[in-house]
């Protein structure tokens, strides 16, 4: 029998230790309150203990403002209040419209207290650049993340959206590291497996996080897909008796640099459909099958 590749086995985050292989992102946490909160209490019982959100959440996807969706998070802190316990809190700063991106130093402090008063908690577990402020040198970035984790208002750091060598001179100047990078991918992007973005977690002992596993969606509807990659996955998807986005979603989790696969639903009962991942089986011929699928030509 083919050796099957760990698609279930939790995931560690530097200081921050075990949380689960999925997680759930709140870009769309722009329902009603209640709405809101039962899809993110569906998400943390199905074992999604990383809560990944970001001041920017809400000026897109039926949002209204800036910090939306962290205000929709408090919310739910506030109606369930046992919650933030169970999980593992993440934000994002950085980007601020018509900039588009700053990630100087006061800013980022002033970005983080922002966001921990609109989530109405007194510090988050994980800090993340949204995206590389191409203009602030990396150890004014390392300053304030000195700051605030003195200050007790975060525990560990990361970025999204850097590329391999942004990560390396930002690391370099950081204490202890970060702890986390989240790159776009999935079996229809598969960049971070070639351009040195999951090799680098690996070396580093940085974990990858995975926004967009479904590709926006397009890997569970199927549209404008390859129809090759779509094929591939259904025919894994029916041997192995689970859908298509559980098969899209083990392929991400498959790799060894242990990336976590953020989740963006909205339906409560797509989470579960999608938990079927961590019990679905893949061998080195599955996912190769799909990176070629993916890529429309064959493998070397």
């Amino acid at each position: 029998m083919p050796e099957q590749l760990d698609v279930s086995s939790p995931r560690t985050i530097s200081s921050l230790g075990e949380v689960g292989a999925l997680a759930f992102g709140c870009w769309r946490l722009t329902g009603s309150d209640s709405e809101n909160s039962a899809v993110v209490l569906a998400a943390v019982d199905a074992g999604m203990t990383l809560i990944d959100n970001a001041d920017v959440y809400g000026l897109d996807w039926g949002g209204t403002h800036f910090g939306a969706c962290e205000e929709a998070l408090g919310r739910i802190f506030v109606s369930s209040p046992g919650l933030r316990n169970r999980i593992t809190l993440a934000t994002k700063g950085g980007i601020i419209p018509g900039v588009p991106y700053d990630s100087s130093g006061e800013y980022i402090v002033k970005a983080c207290e922002a966001s921990l008063s609109r989530m109405g908690v007194e510090h988050v577990d994980l800090y993340q650049i949204h995206r590389p402020d191409h203009f602030t040198h990396p150890e004014e970035i390392a300053e304030a993340f000195h700051s605030l984790h003195a200050r007790g208002l975060v525990r560990e750091f990361g970025v999204s959206n850097y590329t391999p060598s942004q990560t390396l001179a930002l690391n370099s100047f950081v204490h202890n590291g970060i702890a986390t990078t989240q790159p776009q991918f999935s079996a229809a992007h598969l960049a971070p497996l070639r351009d040195g973005t999951l090799d680098l977690c690996m070396e580093a002992a940085i974990t990858p996080l995975a926004w967009s596993s479904l590709a926006g969606g397009a890997l569970a509807t199927g549209a404008n897909m390859r129809p090759e990659l779509i094929a591939t996955l259904d025919q894994l998807a029916q041997r192995e008796n689970v859908t298509r986005s559980a098969i899209a979603i083990a392929f991400v989790l498959a790799h060894p640099s242990k990336p976590i696969a953020l989740i963006g639903t909205q339906n409560p009962a797509r989470i579960q459909q999608i938990t079927a991942a961590q019990t679905v089986n893949l061998s080195r011929t599955d996912v190769y099958s799909i990176i070629q699928s993916s890529d429309g030509e064959p493998l070397p």
